[in-house]
């Protein structure tokens, strides 16, 4: 997916989440995690690397010299359904030396991805990468480094770069979203560039092989999907240990069972109607740290956190509120979701807890651009949601979906 604003979310969440904790509230919902399997690798929702995470969902990602045993296992790196792509923070990267991709006449080639309030910058290399017992061959993955090359100010855009551990609040991102691909098209979609020296930058055309691609796509087996499974959390708790499973219906361990198939539009994104207004351009993304919307008429109820709080971008009601939407895929699917919202700044007074049931905060940061509801990781717990990836056959109907 080439629109990072849900990524966006959870980074801008960072500045308040040192004091993470959360408190309040109660769910309802049942769901069973799978523990074993080729197809299964554990996540756990905590601090992250950074110690500085709040709602952020990490795994563990192997990385290899193609072809070799020469490999190098990366904890801490966030769990991400609303991109596509593995990116790798370089100074994670400690044993391993990854070969550099190149542009047809030589020139190596970087990849820049703009957020509403940050980017990310660093070169395209390839890696064998194993995650559980899965694995993918020689693909593009995206080291973030803001050294290797300099950004150009087209990329930067004025605003400050993710490349780090501390900026990013993690080693890395697993992109594991509906797009195969974080572009699709050998425009290059304005992402990469080829560098003539490491000043020297412009923006290039890029195969669609050679960009950086949604590792389960690559898996030789259980690649049409993932399904992401998180207990119910209850309030808030410390840490919260779920599975990732690759695979949709490929597996005795991930049918689709009773879930309910909601279709995604070429954007992938799908229709939320909430207080009589519908939302185009909505999301189900665990890489955003709470529930992202906008509706003026609760603004007042909900209230924007005070900007020297620590809780900025975050909702901060008086009381929790209790409030529900509507999904609606393309395919005609409908189902409501009941959520609940609760003061960010009372909830980050807790330092103990890293998993919150009720966190939430406005889908417009900046004050201008689009409205959208973005269903992030608090809407997960609970729920098994699948994945299913554009282009692949899976149990349900039409991919790409959501399902739950």
């Amino acid at each position: 997916m080439t629109d990072f604003r849900k990524l966006l979310i959870a980074v801008t969440g960072l500045a308040c989440s040192f004091s993470v904790g959360c408190g309040g509230g109660s769910s309802s919902k049942t769901n069973v995690i799978t523990q074993s399997g080729s197809n299964v690798a554990p996540i756990v929702v905590n601090a992250g690397p950074a110690n500085s995470y709040a709602n952020g969902a990490f795994a563990s990602v192997t990385v290899c010299v193609p072809g070799t045993s020469t490999c190098q296992t990366i904890d801490g790196v966030l769990v991400d359904t609303g991109s596509s792509g593995l990116r790798i923070v370089s100074s994670a990267l400690t044993t391993v030396a990854l070969p550099q991709q190149k542009a047809s006449d030589g020139n190596p080639v970087a990849e820049c991805l703009q957020f509403l309030g940050s980017y990310t910058w660093g070169p395209v290399q390839t890696a064998d990468v194993q995650i559980g017992g899965e694995k993918a061959s020689a693909m593009p993955i995206q080291v973030l480094s803001d050294t290797d090359f300099t950004a150009p100010s087209a990329c930067s855009n004025g605003f400050p770069s993710a490349d780090t551990v501390a900026s990013l609040g993690a080693n890395g991102i697993l992109g594991i979203g509906n797009a195969a691909q974080d572009c699709g098209d050998s425009s290059g979609c304005g992402l990469y560039y080829e560098c003539a020296s490491t000043s020297s930058c412009t923006t290039t055309g890029e195969a669609v092989a050679q960009q950086v691609v949604n590792p389960v796509a690559l898996f030789p087996t259980d690649n049409n999907g993932v399904i992401v499974e998180l207990p119910a959390v209850s309030g808030s708790e410390a840490a919260v240990n779920g599975s990732l499973v690759f695979g949709i219906g490929t597996q005795s361990n991930n049918g689709l069972g009773g879930a309910t198939v909601y279709t995604i539009d070429p954007t992938f994104s799908f229709n939320v109607e909430y207080n009589s207004t519908t939302y185009g351009g909505s999301f189900i993304d665990s890489g955003s740290n709470g529930y992202f919307f906008l509706d003026s008429s609760i603004v007042p109820a909900l209230l924007d956190c005070s900007s020297n709080s620590g809780a900025t971008g975050f909702y901060c009601p008086t009381s929790t509120q209790n409030l529900s939407a509507t999904n609606k895929g393309i395919n005609g699917a409908s189902g409501t979701v009941n959520f609940s919202i609760a003061n960010a700044e009372t909830l980050f007074n807790n330092l103990n807890d890293t998993a919150f049931s009720q966190l939430g905060g406005p889908s417009i940061i900046s004050g201008s651009g689009p409205a959208y509801f973005d269903w992030g990781l608090p809407f997960f717990y609970g729920h098994n949601v699948y994945v299913s990836i554009e282009g692949t056959t899976a149990p349900g109907g039409t991919t790409p979906y959501w399902a739950y």
